[in-house]
């Protein structure tokens, strides 16, 4: 069986297919979806039904990003997060337009059903954001953080990789898990469209909101499946990019 963890996907429904049409995916393999579905591009009502239509066939995890913590409670209350509404809510209620009220109560439920972090049984840690906590996620106080964390990417990267973890200055939050896999913070952020490995913190999110990709990456082999840029599928639109 093939794990696959998928990175922010922003509304961007046209490169979800792509990806999954690169890694040919069957009902044996099995989908890590590390949050962000929605914000950005003009299909976030229909990324959430596809995911839901999908999750019926294949074997798939969804974790809650902070995009979707927004969102959530938009379906449920009705309620406009000014925040969410200038960073791709706005594209995301007017994708809802034709949706029923039937169909946007199953999204809510879908969103309410998400976990926070996932992990499996090789000790690999699967998240949005990060965590602060030097006991693990388990011992994490507050919720938002592990999906809103960039502290945890920004340590990964600064650090020396040099220094074993027998070291007494090895940060103790990185010795629980296998691998850590991220989204959150673009890897477009550091002048790469490809996935980023810090340590054993794997950075999945390659800025598919902005003028990046949709990444895919196997788990177990590393291999990496993206879709085309999101401006060149979605030419008529801006995603997130306010320029």
């Amino acid at each position: 069986m093939r794990v696959i963890a998928i990175g922010d996907i922003h509304g961007g429904l046209k490169a979800l297919l792509q990806v999954l049409n690169k890694i040919e995916i069957t009902e044996e393999d099995k989908l890590l979806f590390v949050g962000d579905y929605v914000d950005g591009w003009s299909d976030s009502a229909q990324v959430i039904q596809f995911l839901i239509e999908l999750s019926e066939k294949i074997s798939c995890v969804f974790i809650k990003g902070n995009h979707d913590v927004w969102c959530e409670d938009w379906l449920r209350s009705e309620h406009v997060d000014m925040t969410w509404y200038m960073h791709g809510g706005k594209e995301t209620i007017e994708s809802y337009q034709g949706f029923s009220e039937e169909d946007k109560e199953k999204h809510l439920t879908f969103f309410e059903n998400m976990v926070l972090y996932h992990l499996d049984d090789e000790n690999r840690l699967f998240l949005h954001a990060g965590f602060t906590s030097m006991h693990g996620v388990k011992k994490e106080v507050y919720e938002k953080t592990l999906y809103f964390d960039r502290t945890l990417w920004e340590m990964a990267l600064t650090m020396d990789k040099g220094i074993s973890k027998d070291s007494l200055i090895y940060p103790k939050r990185l010795m629980h898990y296998k691998e850590v896999f991220i989204g959150h913070t673009p890897t477009t952020n550091f002048g790469h469209d490809l996935p980023m490995n810090a340590i054993n913190v794997w950075n999945i999110d390659t800025g598919a909101a902005f003028k990046g990709k949709l990444s895919a990456v196997d788990i177990n082999t590393k291999a990496v499946f993206q879709s085309d840029s999101l401006p060149t599928l979605y030419p008529n639109e801006k995603g997130r990019n306010k320029d």
